[in-house]
């Protein structure tokens, strides 16, 4: 049998829409497709970037929107044809990385896969590739793996993991035991969870072989894997859009933390790795503004066309995407987000509820902007 590096498949999912980064961020662009931290990549480049060197370019799957197909194939010009998932409508990440592992299943029974968003910044990309490898390894021994990253920060963005014992499994010593998933917490909370050391910021990586990962699904939501079987059976055939068009609108829209991790985590099965290098899901302003610092010297960040924007007395970010001249006077940590269709304004501490925004916009029956 191969290594089980050399039997590692990684799996981009590249889905949702990023509401919390609209106007920049829309349903038929969403975050993935942009250098959102200006620094001259795509989050989807960066993202395929980082796991070339792990695996071969056969061995790098997308699963994406058909809405966005043409985009991701021109940014990635050697994804293969036959590595490229279609959804038709987003049905959440167990649907989708479920679909590929169970395609990759039927390819490659002894597979490992390993899923990783299109839409993170991940720095050290050695400590990354580092964890990625023992990441594979755990999951060769038959675990279902997680990399939880070391928090910098008391943050409330981010969801928890509790490690709890060392593993002792030979060729992943950083291997630990995963007591529980932890949603995201008070900031009193996350500072414990911060001073104890025993917890890690979830950042929505998952290993597992391919069969292990079924069989897990399987146990956990037996229609919904059923479902992503038939499917599965019928990829590459004649059969494929007609079985792909009845069965994938009606499997279940839930998050793979809930249908495959978090039940192996209360069966004593999910392990984690933690990962010493920077990461962050870009989840909003308040994170681009952080990760994309000024460098004008007057406290404001700009993306795009920095000549037409002025500030007195202000700092914030201003992503101005049009000809207007955008003008700050006396007003800290503000939000500008200028498009051709629509403005948004509001500070780092409120970037949160732009989504909310988004929904009242979409209650509003203005689709066009979104």
């Amino acid at each position: 049998m191969a290594d089980a590096i050399d039997r590692f498949y990684g799996v981009i999912p590249a889905g949702g829409v990023g509401s919390r980064l609209w106007p920049l961020s829309r349903a038929e662009a969403p975050k993935f497709l942009h250098d959102v931290v200006g620094n001259g990549s795509t989050l989807l480049r960066a993202t395929w970037d980082r796991l070339a060197p792990l695996c071969a370019e056969d061995r790098l799957l997308v699963v994406t929107g058909e809405a966005h197909a043409k985009e991701v194939r021109a940014q990635l010009p050697e994804l293969i044809e036959e590595n490229i998932v279609l959804e038709s409508e987003g049905r959440e990440s167990t649907a989708a990385i479920g679909l590929a592992a169970a395609i990759l299943q039927r390819r490659v029974p002894d597979a490992i896969i390993g899923s990783f968003a299109a839409d993170h910044l991940i720095g050290a990309t050695d400590r990354f590739a580092a964890a990625v490898r023992e990441a594979v390894e755990a999951a060769d021994a038959g675990a279902i793996v997680t990399i939880g990253i070391q928090p910098i920060e008391p943050s409330t963005a981010f969801g928890y993991i509790r490690a709890g014992k060392p593993l002792k499994i030979p060729a992943a010593p950083s291997a630990r035991k995963v007591d529980a998933f932890v949603e995201k917490p008070k900031e009193a909370t996350a500072r414990r969870y911060l001073a104890s050391g025993e917890y890690l910021w979830n950042a929505g990586m998952f290993f597992a072989r391919v069969d292990r990962l079924m069989e897990a699904l399987a146990e956990s939501n037996p229609t919904l894997a059923a479902g992503i079987n038939e499917i599965a059976d019928a990829w590459g055939t004649d059969q494929q859009a007609e079985v792909t068009a009845r069965v994938w609108p009606n499997l279940e829209k839930i998050a793979i933390d809930y249908t495959v991790a978090e039940p192996a985590a209360a069966r004593g099965e999910l392990a984690v790795i933690p990962g010493y290098f920077q990461w962050d899901d870009v989840g909003d302003f308040a994170a681009v503004s952080r990760l994309r610092k000024s460098t004008n010297g007057n406290g404001v960040t700009v993306h795009g066309n920095e000549s037409n924007v002025v500030v007195v007395d202000g700092s914030g970010l201003i992503i101005n995407h049009t000809d207007r001249v955008v003008a700050i006077a006396g007003i800290k940590d503000i939000v500008v987000v200028d498009t051709p269709d629509a403005l948004l304004v509001t500070t780092a501490a409120n970037a949160q509820k732009v989504k909310q925004l988004v929904a009242e916009i979409k209650a509003s029956k203005r689709p066009e902007v979104l």
